[in-house]
């Protein structure tokens, strides 16, 4: 292989290495947003089940606006 050959592929080759150190930590974070999520879902579907989540009423138990 010829000089200019081997230092284009070396030069790929970081660049590559780069791309997948940027998606490693893209993908690092989209894990950490995705666990938050599903803490708060969690939490959510907690409330709901135990008649905590605030605000919420069943439309058939609301008395009319004309009452």
């Amino acid at each position: 292989m010829s000089d200019d050959r081997i230092t284009n592929l070396e030069i790929k080759l970081s660049f590559t290495e780069d791309l997948i150190d940027q998606l490693n930590e893209t993908i690092y974070k989209q894990q950490q947003q995705i666990e938050f999520l599903y803490r708060e879902l969690k939490s959510i579907k907690e409330q709901a089940n135990s008649g905590g989540g605030v605000g919420y009423t069943n439309p058939k138990d609301e008395i009319p606006p004309h009452y």
